[in-house]
């Protein structure tokens, strides 16, 4: 579910997996199949497609590489947050293609990565020698399930990254879903939410007015909720990938003078400049702006995430 520009981000890591060693043509997976494209002028990178869809791109030899837009844009905000290690809940594993990068840029990360297809997730660790437990721990369930059962403030970062065919399941959107990331994101925690919508954005505006009202009436205000796009989709001219982010709120007795760090303020000049400045620029709606984008649409109103049905995020 996403456009995809060459671009490289160079490492010196020697080479994970050989090209042979990847299989030819597609393969049976849970939900599906599953094939690896390898790109015919650079070998080491490949493409994993799942029924058909690109679902992820990286380099063999270069685990901080990231191809797709909107990841690039992701990895824009995760720069934002305090150096060092991070605990990260990927709703949507595929090929791991984020997780593989963050645990590049940020060595010791405690990460889960969450999908449906369980013979899925044996294969791409088979296939892209993806880093081992507890680094990276891959877990074959629901994603709205996986997020209903993760203990209070316990990651640093929830990315949702799920599609059923070119949509988000139903129970992965709204105020429901939007409430349960907060609740299991630690105070400066940012949630990224991954939102393929097309002319006039209906869906993104409502998830927008969805993570205002479940991060706090003064979320966009205080520089914690953005929307980032390539112009031509924010200005409604074709169907693509925005980037949502929200940062959960310190309590109301915290603070600098309390030591704590305040989480990053998405105001930043150094994201904006981060996201202008990618192969394909992108462009940053924060503040008035973000609130101006979702106008006068409506929260889209869901219940708590309670032990959805397995089917409900299948293809």
């Amino acid at each position: 579910m996403a456009r995809r520009t060459a671009r490289r981000r160079p490492s010196s890591s020697a080479p994970l997996t050989l090209p042979g060693e990847l299989p030819v043509g597609p393969v049976p997976i849970s939900t599906g199949t599953a094939e690896v494209v390898r790109d015919p002028d650079s070998p080491q990178r490949v493409t994993l497609h799942v029924n058909g869809v690109p679902s992820s791109s990286l380099d063999l030899a270069d685990p901080g590489f990231l191809d797709f837009e909107y990841m690039q844009q992701m990895a824009a905000f995760v720069a934002l947050l305090p150096a060092g290690p991070l605990r990260v809940l990927h709703l949507g594993a595929a090929g791991s293609a984020f997780a593989r990068h963050v645990e590049h840029e940020r060595p010791g990360s405690r990460q889960l990565g969450v999908d449906l297809d369980a013979r899925l997730l044996e294969l791409v660790r088979e296939w892209f020698a993806l880093p081992r437990s507890p680094l990276l721990r891959l877990r074959a369930d629901d994603a709205g399930r996986a997020l209903a059962s993760a203990r209070d403030a316990s990651y640093d970062v929830v990315v949702r990254d799920v599609f059923a065919g070119d949509r988000t399941p139903a129970h992965l959107v709204g105020t429901g879903f939007a409430a349960e990331a907060r609740r299991v994101l630690r105070p400066g925690g940012v949630l990224l939410v991954n939102c393929a919508d097309r002319p006039p954005l209906t869906m993104a505006r409502r998830e927008v007015a969805s993570l205002a009202q479940a991060f706090g009436p003064h979320a966009a205000a205080s520089g914690r909720l953005a929307a980032v796009a390539e112009p031509a989709i924010l200005k409604g001219r074709r169907y693509g990938n925005l980037v949502l982010a929200a940062v959960r709120e310190l309590p109301a007795d915290a603070g600098q003078d309390a030591g704590q760090d305040a989480g990053p303020d998405l105001r930043d000049p150094r994201l904006g400049r981060a996201l202008r400045t990618l192969a394909v620029p992108a462009t940053l709606l924060v503040g008035d702006d973000a609130a101006t984008f979702a106008g006068t649409a409506q929260p889209l109103d869901t219940p708590p995430l309670e032990n959805p049905p397995l089917e409900a995020s299948a293809p």
